[in-house]
């Protein structure tokens, strides 16, 4: 079904994303720089539009499958997190940063996974979906060159400013899910 085509499109993605952003010279701004940082961010912005797509054809079309259900959520993060390790090893991204989305990644995809040994349910919410927005909105603006907009907008300072705004909804939905997860829990005992 589409939506699965459309989520392996994305995991295909990764790769190719990550090849271009190591073509990068992170100790100068050259044209080169430029052209693999633009291409990344194209291509990520291409794999975050086709992740809004198959969503919408699922839920329209009522389209539920096992593989969506989990590589669906699975390449977001991937994604996701593969660039920031990327964008850290190219110092536009401070560590920390990644640890914590990190963190929080791993602990939501814990919860779940207690959750369901359970026989619970922990849908996303939108807390979640807004930290992905903003990530996929952030992001492209870290792999691009400082003087891409010709000195008008500088496109790293608007991704870091989103980036950290999408930590707080990141540490703010962790903390909510915790919270769902506890309410889960002593429903059920």
């Amino acid at each position: 079904n589409l939506p699965n085509y459309l989520t392996l499109g994305r995991i295909v993605l990764i790769p190719v994303v990550l090849m271009l952003l190591a073509e990068i010279d992170p100790l100068i701004e050259s044209q080169s720089n430029f052209w693999y940082g633009l291409l990344a961010a194209l291509i990520f912005i291409i794999a975050g539009v086709s992740d809004l797509v198959d969503g919408y054809y699922a839920r329209k079309y009522k389209i539920n499958s096992a593989f969506g259900k989990y590589f669906d959520p699975l390449a977001d993060k991937l994604m996701v997190l593969t660039v920031m390790i990327m964008l850290m090893d190219l110092d536009r991204l401070a560590p920390w940063v990644v640890i914590l989305f990190l963190m929080r990644e791993v602990s939501i995809t814990a919860l779940r996974g207690v959750a369901s040994a359970e026989g619970l349910t922990m849908a996303a919410d939108q807390w979640g979906k807004k930290k992905t927005l903003l990530q996929n909105i952030a992001l492209p603006g870290l792999m691009l060159n400082r003087d891409t907009f010709l000195g008008f907008f500088d496109p790293r300072v608007f991704g870091e400013v989103i980036l950290y705004a999408a930590l707080i909804v990141a540490v703010a939905s962790g903390l909510h899910y915790l919270y769902r997860f506890s309410l889960l829990v002593l429903r059920k005992t």
